[in-house]
């Protein structure tokens, strides 16, 4: 039986799975970057330990985390985090890329660039900002469209007034998709699509 419920300390390593799993435009991300962990880390881990009551899993059979949504209530508050306290922590194994132009080199660069005070221009009218990962098996289920349903609630509950999102271009399915649960396309940088929603 699959079920949705919140996340527990001791979920991380499974949810790092699945973000590896899903971490390439929605399809598996193993071996695309010289370090799988690196995904993670960048995604999802910073979440669960900043926000956990912000942070839902899908359990399948036997206990099974199959996805996740994760969300940042205070982007700007969240980037400033991140900058000063989670990434230095990963600062000597990930140090700054010089001019290498890999895939890795370009994540790191993402890493290092957030500020709190260059949060997404949408970030006044949309605060909230959310990462949401299913493994294959668990979508098509409905599941996504729980998982939303379960965060707006949450972060109505804490007064948030709007939640946003940036997919890459190349995800269709997830460009698809979310329109269908109510979230309006937004002016975006080339190469994503960012969605913003009132609650």
């Amino acid at each position: 039986m699959t079920r949705i419920r919140p996340f527990h300390p001791g979920d991380e390593p499974a949810l790092a799975e699945v973000c590896l799993r899903t971490a390439d435009a929605g399809a598996d991300a193993s071996g695309v970057l010289d370090d799988d962990d690196l995904w993670a880390e960048i995604f999802v881990l910073p979440y669960v330990e900043r926000h956990p009551d912000f942070a839902f899993v899908v359990e399948a059979e036997h206990g099974r985390v199959v996805g996740y949504i994760v969300s940042a209530p205070d982007t700007a508050a969240f980037e400033a985090w991140f900058e000063t306290q989670w990434w230095p922590r990963h600062a000597a194994r990930w140090p700054e890329p010089g001019a290498d132009d890999s895939r890795q080199a370009g994540i790191l660069r993402y890493a290092y660039g957030r500020r709190g005070a260059q949060a997404q221009p949408f970030g006044e009218e949309y605060p909230a900002h959310l990462h949401i990962d299913l493994l294959p098996e668990a979508q098509g289920m409905g599941l996504g469209r729980q998982l939303i349903a379960r965060l707006e609630l949450a972060l109505r509950g804490a007064g948030v007034r709007g939640l946003h999102l940036v997919a890459s271009a190349e995800n269709s399915g997830a460009i698809a998709f979310y329109p269908r649960v109510g979230f309006e396309p937004l002016a975006s940088p080339d190469g994503t699509q960012a969605f913003g929603k009132v609650l």
